[in-house]
């Protein structure tokens, strides 16, 4: 787990400019992408369906408003 605590994500918003992730986001990711994978709903073999994106951006709102994370660019 301590790779992960010192992993650094970034990612382009639509102005082009880069947004730095900080922990409670990246952790909040991971678990909500692990459940979609164990659902079901988004999961195809190896890969997620269209639309997981839209429904991660859902997820993400509910609990991180204010990190405004959107399924293009943040997500994507």
């Amino acid at each position: 787990m301590s790779g992960f605590s010192q992993l650094s994500v970034s990612s382009q918003n639509s102005q082009g400019t880069k947004r730095k992730w900080i922990l409670e986001e990246d952790v909040v990711l991971v678990a909500y992408m692990v459940d979609l994978y164990n659902i079901g709903t988004y999961n195809v073999d190896t890969r997620f369906k269209v639309g997981y994106l839209n429904e991660l951006e859902r997820m993400l709102e509910k609990v991180l408003p204010h990190a405004m994370l959107k399924s293009k660019p943040n997500l994507e």
